[in-house]
């Protein structure tokens, strides 16, 4: 039975490759995921470990609450006197104390480095304290005048700065001009992504960033045998309350675990690689049903010789196994390309991050192969247990049928539970309240597969009023060739369904993705119309970045500036927990138009030293009303006593303030490096020309900041949601491809099938160009069932999740365009798909034809 199968793979080379590239992209997906973030991960932890290289310990700046941003920018760093007192204990051979902040590079063109977030990494660096000192001199040297700087390698590469060239850099406040002392690079990390590296010497590094007096790190190497553990614990009494001291391993697993973003990034590219192999079950269960039906003879006749039901059997998934073995391997190894495709994709909207030498590791390997064998052995499994109810007399009977099994009767029902289940556990997921997370993406996920599962099931029986009404064109354009390809597609209406399925399930993804993103998008720009009332909006130049309020004073002195207003952004800790803050002055009202519960738009200009806004909800929840009392605690561990005198009600989308709004100069006081989120301005005219130009230069010694109109800053805000939107589609593409060589493999399959009915027609008249015209449009009826059921099913899932989020203003919206898109894809799909088997059944030769069995 073992050479029966090799012979059977040998003799149906096309169908077999056809299947396997189904799982061959799945498998790649999942593969190329583990490589890529694997890769990443690498490039986190070697930077981390080279940056506490020769070092024991590691003394930073405590941070009072639990918070990723809440970093030395936050905290204000600790008294450098603490290095003397650690370098005079007995243990310790070597310490030094450096400054790490963030500066932007600006290039030539007076645009900065870095896009969407990347870090501006800043940091000192001192002669002495070279032992400690993970960056690589490339060219020049290192900073000691206070107008010098060392910028990295991939900066000067891509504006071609070399040592003695000026650059500017901006720290807090305007830009200052530098001489570019060196070039350097981190340790042996290949790539530090996006990022950008300045390097200055102590001093330079703490008048700039307001430090004088102050470290932000402090390394520590222990003398001979004295353990990392025994030296931290020897350091930890001789501390300020504002410091904290570890090892330097804890040190790294601690920075290796505030980027878990990585394992958010891999669990999603992990989600669409399942969603990929998902629509491959599909290809090979209808591949393979296929084939069990067309080899019906020959089955017959090796059970007539002597093969038992378990040969049979053994023999339809020993094919299934070497097709999932070898296209699993295939995959394993696509995915080394797919991680450089998944790279520059996510480089493309912004997330490029530091990476190391191609990881590849043994999990990548052993979760790759057991995925792909097997997924195809899942989907081989019915198709061969219905090979074995071929009986033997059917090796002399043309034309004979599967006998149905013995729980045939209970088809139509299970197909009904399926479909009940599945939209029953994504109500639960979506609407149920007081249940974990887990559980709740769990219901959802199981939800989605049984929906999906179960609509393929049932789409059977809509396959003939779908065809029917979906192929009336073909009938019209293709003649005879097209009526006779609506009828093919109903002939068996099981085979079209799963065919279809395919193609179905990418289609509803897309399709729900686009609805919920139109009604995001008309939500986030109904909220911006509505909230921000100002003539000019200044953002970063990604939009959401954080930047140094200097730039506000600036548009200030402009003349017919009548209102500015900054927002200044921060972490907090408030009833308990972690909280987003906000600071205002006592403009804010005049450019951001805000709800009062209670108050009113001379409130902010009255909150004096110690008074505080809430939002109405989150006020009520913690049962504080207006006059009474709570604490705020900063990261840097000052606790503020605050006096509530106002609530307002939040608007529906994104919301314009944090949890908890103070005044900016207390907000001033308590940040030791305050930045702006936004900066709105009022001016006489409103938005002109002339009154954009007076901005713009204004702001020409900022270049780490952009001046927008209102309606710039509606359409800017918006763009994230259409990049992330063109991310999601590009991911999902994969699956409709993997539908695509489905619905190839299955019209290749009809056509050895019908061998005998094409010859016939050709006998009858039909012509070549008749013959691939039929195949044609037989591909795009079942591409427009799929996309039909695609569709539907999308708006199905949309629907649930905007009613899921109504409460956030998310509303359901119709992507007309989308739709009329994804419809003319699914023809063009088909159109494509049907160019191999049209072709071959186009050149069948009619005598052979006609005497094929």
């Amino acid at each position: 039975m073992i050479r029966v199968a090799l012979r059977g793979l040998a003799g149906r080379k096309l169908r077999s490759a056809l299947t396997a590239l189904a799982i061959v992209l799945g498998v790649a997906m999942i593969s190329g995921t583990f490589i890529l973030t694997d890769t990443i991960n690498k490039g986190f932890t070697t930077i981390f470990t080279e940056s506490y290289k020769n070092t024991s310990a590691v003394i930073t700046a405590r941070s009072a609450i639990s918070s990723s941003n809440s970093g030395a920018a936050l905290t204000g760093g600790f008294p450098a006197s603490v290095l003397d007192k650690v370098t005079g204990l007995p243990d310790v051979s070597a310490a030094a104390g450096s400054i790490t902040d963030t500066a932007k590079l600006v290039r030539r063109n007076g645009s900065t480095f870095g896009t969407h977030g990347a870090p501006a990494i800043a940091v000192s660096y001192q002669p002495h304290e070279e032992r400690f000192n993970p960056l690589v001199l490339v060219a020049g040297s290192f900073p000691t005048t206070s107008s010098e700087v060392a910028i990295d390698k991939t900066s000067a590469d891509k504006e071609h700065y070399k040592p003695g060239d000026t650059i500017r850099v901006i720290a807090r406040g305007p830009e200052k001009l530098f001489t570019v002392s060196g070039i350097v690079k981190f340790g042996t990390v290949s790539s530090i992504g996006s990022a950008t590296i300045a390097v200055f010497d102590l001093q330079t590094a703490q008048q700039l960033f307001n430090k004088l007096g102050k470290f932000d790190v402090v390394r520590v190497a222990a003398k001979g045998n004295v353990s990392s553990s025994k030296l931290a614990t020897e350091i930890r009494p001789l501390l300020p309350p504002t410091a904290q001291v570890r090892t330097a391993s804890a040190q790294v697993k601690q920075e290796t675990k505030d980027v878990g973003f990585v394992g958010i990034i891999q669990k999603i590219l992990l989600g669409f690689g399942g969603v990929a192999l998902f629509v491959g079950a599909f290809v090979i269960f209808n591949t393979i049903s296929i084939t069990v039906a067309q080899r019906m003879r020959e089955l017959a006749t090796l059970r007539t010789i002597g093969a038992s039901r378990r040969q049979v059997m053994a023999s339809v998934l020993g094919e299934a196994l070497i097709v999932g073995a070898l296209a699993a391997v295939a995959g394993l190894f696509l995915g080394f390309g797919l991680a450089v495709g998944l790279d520059k994709l996510m480089s493309a909207i912004g997330i490029d991050l530091p990476k190391s030498a191609t990881v590849f590791a043994t999990r990548t390997v052993v979760v790759s192969l057991i995925v792909g064998v097997a997924i195809t052995l899942l989907s081989a499994l019915r198709p061969a247990l219905r090979a074995t109810r071929v009986p033997p007399i059917a090796a002399v009977r043309e034309g004979a049928d599967l006998p149905p099994g013995r729980l045939a009767f209970l088809g139509p029902p299970l197909k009904a539970i399926v479909t009940a289940a599945g939209i029953a556990l994504l109500l639960y997921g979506f609407f149920v309240h007081g249940i974990a997370v887990t559980q709740r993406l769990v219901a959802m996920g199981v939800g989605a597969l049984l929906l999906f599962v179960g609509v393929a099931l049932i789409s059977a029986w809509l396959v003939r009023p779908l065809a029917s009404v979906l192929g009336w064109p073909a009938t019209k354009i293709g003649g005879s060739a097209g009526n006779l390809a609506r009828a093919n597609s109903i002939r068996n209406p099981g085979r079209t369904a799963s065919t279809a399925a395919a193609l179905m399930i990418g289609i509803a993804l897309v399709t729900s993705v686009a609805a919920l993103a139109s009604g995001i998008r008309n939500t986030v720009h109904n909220t911006l119309e509505r909230t921000f009332v100002g003539d000019y909006a200044v953002t970063s130049p990604d939009g959401f970045t954080p930047f140094a309020p200097a730039s506000e004073k600036a548009l200030a002195r402009v003349p017919g500036v009548t209102a500015v207003s900054g927002e200044r952004v921060g972490d907090g800790k408030a009833f308990g927990n972690t909280v987003s803050v906000s600071a205002v002055d006592g403009d804010v009202a005049k450019v951001i138009h805000i709800d009062w519960a209670q108050g009113s738009d001379a409130t902010p200009a009255q909150l004096g030293a110690n008074g505080a806004i809430l939002e109405k909800t989150y006020a009520k929840h913690r049962h504080v009303g207006v006059g009474g009392h709570f604490s705020l605690q900063t990261p840097a561990g000052t606790k503020l006593d605050l006096v509530l005198k106002g609530t307002y009600v939040a608007p529906k989308g994104p919301p314009a303030f944090g949890s908890v709004i103070i005044p900016q100069r207390t907000f001033d006081r308590v940040y030791p490096q305050p930045t702006n989120l936004f900066e709105f301005v009022n001016m006489r005219g409103g938005a002109t020309d002339a009154n954009t130009k007076k901005l713009k230069v204004a702001l020409a010694d900022f270049p780490d900041v952009k001046l927008q109109t209102e309606s710039q800053f509606r359409k800017n805000q918006s763009k994230f949601i259409n990049q992330l939107l063109a991310l999601l589609y590009v991911l999902l593409a994969l699956s409709v491809i993997i539908s695509l060589f489905g619905i190839v493999n299955t019209l290749v399959l009809t056509v050895f099938e019908r061998t005998r009915e094409l010859g016939m027609l050709r006998a009858v008249g039909m012509t070549r160009r008749q013959v691939r015209r039929m195949i044609r449009h037989e591909s795009v009826i079942t591409a427009l069932i799929g996309a039909a059921l695609g569709i539907g099913l999308g708006f199905f899932i949309a629907f649930l999740v905007t009613q899921a989020l109504k409460k956030d203003g998310i509303g359901f919206a119709v992507p007309t365009v989308s739709v009329v898109v994804f419809v003319v894809a699914a023809i063009v799909a088909g159109l494509l798909a049907a160019i191999l088997p049209a072709r071959r059944a186009a050149r069948l030769n009619v005598l052979e034809a006609l005497q094929y069995e």
